[in-house]
């Protein structure tokens, strides 16, 4: 991360204000992005001089672009876009509304998506360039019933993550897209669900934001493409699948 420049969205509280925290430490100049602007300006007061604040809602295709200019004017240019903004979502999926399912898709999936198709012309002007989306495991198994439509936009991200990554890898190979995919992190994020929900930091299981932050931060100098937070996870994944039976009906 060394005097790489990076930009996180979500970065108020939670994962995203973990790990600008962490990498403004190992000299990264950072852009924090977020719609709570005094929560924001003070993430970024911790982060220091080579921090700033921009107040923007990233479910706008506007907003995301005006933080870009905003870094670019300050910076000269990113290096690292992380897009860690999103929700959650409390209700099962036989009750679910229109409305739900658009609310998970725009925060989710279109927030992520604006960011990527934001930086990608400066990424490829350049040459380079790397963008982290925030997955959850259940982007890989769908397993927790009243998260519904949170985990159906995250698969949704997944999918639309690793065929940018083969679509823009055919003619700019040192561009990168990555997935992180935390399991229950100790955040606020169960009780801000819409509808509500189980505190997260009650769940079995869990991690701390730094810890998933520490592995954010080796991705981005790994550039791996499709990264767990904690040990087990990809063992679990391969595990659901497994017992759902054979793939060839008999």
């Amino acid at each position: 991360m060394d005097e790489n420049v990076v930009v996180i969205t979500g970065a108020s509280s939670g994962i995203g204000a973990a790990l600008a925290e962490l990498v403004a430490s190992r000299g990264a100049a950072v852009a924090l992005v977020a719609r709570r602007r005094d929560a924001l300006h003070e993430v970024a007061r911790r982060c220091g001089a080579r921090a700033m604040a921009i107040a923007a809602d990233v479910t706008r295709r506007d907003e995301v672009h005006r933080a870009a200019a905003e870094t670019l004017a300050r910076f000269g240019r990113i290096d690292v876009w992380v897009n860690n903004a999103g929700r959650g979502i409390t209700r099962p999926p036989t009750e679910l509304t229109d409305d739900d399912i658009d609310d998970m898709l725009r925060i989710n999936v279109k927030s992520a998506w604006y960011g990527l198709q934001e930086v990608l012309p400066h990424f490829k002007a350049r040459g380079t360039g790397h963008v982290i989306n925030v997955s959850s495991i259940l982007g890989r198994i769908p397993f927790a019933m009243y998260r519904s439509a949170y985990s159906a936009s995250k698969h949704y991200l997944n999918a639309l993550s690793a065929m940018a990554r083969e679509e823009i890898q055919q003619t700019h190979p040192d561009i990168h897209i990555s997935l992180v995919s935390p399991a229950v992190v100790r955040t606020d994020f169960g009780l801000n669900a819409r509808y509500g929900g189980p505190d997260s930091r009650t769940l079995d299981w869990s991690q701390s934001p730094e810890e998933v932050a520490a592995v954010i931060a080796t991705v981005s100098a790994s550039r791996q493409p499709d990264v767990y937070t904690r040990e087990g996870l990809q063992t679990r994944v391969a595990g659901y699948y497994a017992a759902l039976g054979t793939d060839v009906a008999p």
